[in-house]
């Protein structure tokens, strides 16, 4: 029988203290470690380093809930952080919903970013995201928008008459523009459509189009028909993040800007480095619209998605003019 002195115990107590009082949170995201996760990761890393290990990020992919239900489970607690995409539940969440209406007219992963925070401070988006419980943290910053497909390329834009496209959110509403069939999928389920010929073509930005497999099946890929981009927030649960300790909400508010730095870093130096060379590893054709089918698009598209967006939102209640201002007069300064 082992006798334990005095400070042998104190050190025991000290070390289940330590444990008790140590904090970690769950962390819901999908598919796998890519450059779309990449700023979560690097929030993780700062986190734990800012508070001694005390205060841990724990990432699971897939292995808490799916994508699409990722905001379900911010509401109820199930998780304490997740990301998702406004555009897999539009009614849930339509405030943000705004910033992918096609052809906004953003240039930049920066210009993306800084939109995005902007908007997620507006009372409108705040009280919305807040019937879920939720609090938004971040942006996941994304270029346009271009297409990979199967068969015949696209080589007018009245080619999309009748083919199924993989398209969320306003990218969807513009590609109805010109005729093509959009359908909302799972970002996991789309090279299995592609494969087995439901899908004729998929709306992604260029690392998601490597992280599932679409540049394996596919062989075009549209340049420059850019009619918009998703977007996909990090959000938390407000209570878990009400009851973070003053030193641990510092730590993971001030971690922010840091760890979207990073993110833009990587995307623009080893992502859009790595797309063009893929391209040409697996022998796909690049597909250019002539600037006057582009015009001809936006102006077909542009107006009356956002009107309708405008109209269909006000009828629920949402400030949706004022959101689209909001956003219009941000992309002008």
């Amino acid at each position: 029988m082992t006798i334990l002195t005095k400070s042998a115990i104190a050190a025991v107590t000290l070390a289940f203290a330590t444990e008790a009082v140590a904090t970690e949170w769950s962390v819901s995201l999908w598919g796998k470690r890519r450059a779309f996760t990449e700023h979560v990761e690097k929030l993780a890393e700062l986190v734990s380093e800012k508070t001694n290990g005390e205060f841990t990020l724990n990432i699971s992919y897939g292995g808490l809930s799916k994508n699409t239900e990722n905001l379900d489970g911010i509401s109820i607690g199930a998780f304490e952080m997740a990301q998702f995409c406004a555009g897999y539940h539009r009614d849930k969440n339509p405030s943000i919903t705004v910033l992918e209406l096609p052809f906004l007219g953003v240039q930049s992963l920066e210009q993306e970013r800084a939109l995005s925070q902007a908007l997620y401070q507006h009372p409108a988006v705040v009280e919305d995201l807040a019937r879920w419980n939720a609090t938004l943290l971040m942006p996941s910053p994304l270029p346009q928008y271009n297409l990979v497909g199967v068969g015949d390329a696209p080589k007018t834009l009245a080619d999309f008459e009748g083919m199924t496209v993989r398209a969320t959110g306003g990218i969807g509403d513009a590609m109805a523009g010109v005729g093509a069939v959009p359908t909302s999928m799972s970002a996991t389920e789309v090279r299995q459509a592609l494969d087995s010929g439901v899908m004729k073509a998929v709306s992604f930005a260029p690392h998601a189009h490597m992280s599932f497999g679409t540049i394996e099946t596919g062989n075009w890929w549209t340049t420059n028909l850019n009619p918009g981009t998703v977007n996909c927030p990090v959000v938390v649960n407000t209570d878990a993040l009400e009851m973070l300790s003053d030193s641990e909400r510092e730590a993971l508010l001030s971690s922010v800007d840091e760890a979207l730095d990073y993110y833009i870093d990587f995307y623009n130096e080893k992502t859009m480095a790595a797309w063009g060379p893929a391209l040409d590893e697996k022998g796909i054709e690049r597909v250019t619209y002539s600037d006057e089918e582009i015009a001809a698009f936006k102006e077909k598209v542009a107006g009356p998605t956002a009107a309708k967006w405008v109209e269909d939102n006000t009828a629920k209640g949402l400030p949706a003019q004022d959101l689209l201002d909001f956003v219009q007069g941000e992309l002008a300064k």
